[in-house]
C-alpha cells in the first residue's frame, strides 16, 4: 500500500544513476511534473512499457516534465536488477530518463512502492497528482485505451487535477531483502 496519498509532498532523494552521477529529486525542482516510477531489468511488465516509457519522455521533455525511474529490488536475490545489468538496459533501450539504484531500498520503502512499474505523478509543487499503472494494456500499445501516465501529465502540464488520480499498479511484486 503507497504511503502516498494524493495532495501528500513528494519525498526527496538522492541516488546514483547509470550514468555515475548522483541525482537528487531536487535537481529537477524546475519542472512542472515529475514522474517517478519504481522499476526493474527483469520485470515482464516494466519490459513492456520501457520503450512507452521512453517515449512519453521524448514526448513530454519540452514541456517540462521528467521521467525518473528507480530501481530498488533486491539485486542479491535477482542478478537481472544489480547496478551493472542496470547501466547495460539503460544503454541497450535508450533511456532518456535517470535511471537510479536504491540499493539501501529505502526510498521504494518510504514511498511504498509495491509494483514495477509503479508511478507516482508530481506537480511543480511537488504534490502527488497520480499514482498507479502507465496504461491499461501493457501486452499492446495499440490496444490502449486509457494513457493515465499522459492523461494526468496532460492534466498537470495544464494547471488541472487529473480525471484519474488512481490506478491500481499492475506489474511485479518489488522484491524486497530479507
Amino acid at each position: 500500500m503507497s504511503n502516498l496519498n494524493i495532495g501528500d509532498n513528494a519525498i526527496s532523494f538522492s541516488l546514483p544513476g547509470v550514468d555515475d552521477q548522483t541525482h537528487a529529486l531536487s535537481d529537477h525542482a524546475d519542472k512542472n511534473a515529475i514522474a517517478v516510477i519504481f522499476s526493474c531489468n527483469h520485470c515482464p511488465y516494466v519490459r513492456a512499457w520501457e520503450d512507452r516509457m521512453v517515449q512519453i519522455q521524448a514526448d513530454y521533455a519540452a514541456k517540462g516534465a521528467q521521467l525518473i525511474a528507480i530501481n530498488a529490488n533486491d539485486a542479491a536475490k535477482y542478478p537481472d536488477d544489480s547496478f551493472p545489468k542496470m547501466k547495460e538496459r539503460a544503454q541497450e533501450k535508450g533511456f532518456n530518463f535517470p535511471y537510479l539504484h536504491d540499493e539501501s531500498q529505502e526510498i521504494a520503502r518510504a514511498y511504498g512502492a509495491e509494483r514495477t512499474p509503479e508511478i507516482f505523478l508530481f506537480d511543480k509543487d511537488g504534490k502527488l497528482r497520480y499514482h498507479g499503472a502507465i496504461d491499461d494494456n501493457y501486452e499492446m500499445p495499440e490496444a490502449v485505451k486509457a494513457p493515465y501516465l499522459r492523461d494526468a501529465l496532460d492534466a498537470v502540464l495544464s494547471g488541472e487535477t487529473p480525471e484519474t488520480a488512481e490506478t491500481p499498479p499492475v506489474g511485479c511484486s518489488v522484491k524486497w531483502k530479507a
